[in-house]
């Protein structure tokens, strides 16, 4: 079993990012996050991404409206971004409050500062694998993870177990891509004997929300396995009362895996090194 290092592929990405943004001064790459309430996890999550954005050289700004924000005081602010030509890439921190629709609150960025890859604009040209489509960071993540792991693609069975727009539905489409090639089957919670789909797959993409939902007799001798979940299980001898697991039962399926990635330190810091990626490949477009 080899262990896929989500930490050490990311701070390769991150230097590539870093080297890359430096050779762009005097112009500095900009992300503009919007975050609307005070979720715990939110002001967690963007703190975190605007720390890694100054680390590779990049500037982060932050603006935070109150949770009964109004649609058209949150779009005044969005158009505004989307006219600032020294802003290359916008962010709205997801969950939003039940009285913004989220999918119209992401059709509002442009699509050439959509680095969070959540407007319908974006999906559709990655999956018409047109040029300038920002893929979503969590499924960019996956694939990088597998290229710079030597996992080979073209004609594998890849089963992605899940089917959120933020995950499962990008993902598959950037597996079936020319570049990966793989056989692609989405399975998700009505899926007929999930367990033999998934048994199926070369590469399993486990996206499903659920804390070890796959288990060693769902996957075949010799997968490669790509852990998406971050599931919070109680745990008495955490100072927290909880600890961080994946989608799947790392200590059960690890064993029977070519490759495998853990969670924590696989999937998750590839989602905020593929933003910061998004974000320079976004300023490098808008330079010429």
């Amino acid at each position: 079993m080899r262990l896929i290092d989500g930490n050490a592929i990311a701070q390769q990405v991150l230097a590539e990012v870093k080297a890359r943004a430096a050779n762009l001064a005097p112009i500095v790459p900009h992300v503009a996050f919007v975050r609307v309430g005070e979720d715990p996890a939110s002001v967690s999550y963007v703190a975190k991404k605007q720390k890694t954005a100054a680390e590779v050289g990049m500037k982060a700004s932050l603006t935070v409206f109150p949770s009964d924000v109004s649609k058209a005081e949150l779009f005044a602010h969005l158009d505004a971004l989307n006219a600032d030509a020294s802003v290359h890439g916008i962010l709205i921190q997801a969950p939003l409050p039940k009285h913004l629709p989220e999918t119209e609150v992401f059709n509002r960025v442009s699509p050439a500062k959509d680095v969070d890859g959540f407007s319908t604009q974006s999906i559709g040209r990655l999956v018409q694998e047109l040029p300038g489509a920002f893929a979503a960071c969590t499924p960019a993540g996956v694939i990088e993870l597998l290229r710079r792991s030597g996992v080979e693609t073209a004609g594998k069975h890849a089963v992605v177990v899940g089917r959120s727009l933020i995950v499962g539905k990008p993902a598959a489409a950037l597996l079936l891509a020319k570049g990966c090639d793989c056989t692609v089957t989405i399975a998700h919670s009505k899926t007929r004997d999930l367990a033999a789909v998934v048994r199926q797959a070369d590469i399993v993409v486990a996206a499903i929300g659920r804390p070890r939902f796959i288990t060693a007799d769902m996957v075949k001798s010799g997968a490669v396995v790509i852990d998406v979940g971050i599931n919070r299980v109680p745990d008495a001898t955490k100072k927290a009362g909880y600890r961080i697991v994946g989608d799947v039962d790392f200590d059960a399926v690890s064993p029977k895996c070519e490759a495998i990635t853990p969670v924590p330190g696989g999937v998750g810091p590839m989602t905020v090194a593929m933003l910061m990626m998004n974000t320079l490949t976004a300023c490098e477009r808008a330079r010429g």
